[in-house]
């Protein structure tokens, strides 16, 4: 899969949120997004402009279970 670079916080936040996740709690600078069908994605930052390392980001994408067309849809990738 082709994991898009230099996404902020923001980005991926707000793509979660068109995806149906909602913000569950926050613990430090961990925010536990959560998904009606019982998905769980920890997204951790300080700021939303703060960008994601590759590794990071390919693990919170793998914990959403999105796939390329997912990505597509929430506008992470073109």
């Amino acid at each position: 899969m082709n994991v898009p670079r230099g996404i902020t916080a923001r980005q991926f936040t707000r793509a979660l949120e068109q995806d149906g996740f909602t913000l569950d709690r926050v613990v430090g600078s961990h925010h536990i997004y959560c998904h009606p069908n019982g998905r769980t994605v920890p997204v951790a930052y300080r700021q939303p402009s703060n960008t994601f390392p590759i590794g990071t980001l390919r693990s919170m994408i793998r914990l959403a279970r999105w796939t390329e067309d997912n990505l597509r849809r929430v506008d992470l990738i073109k």
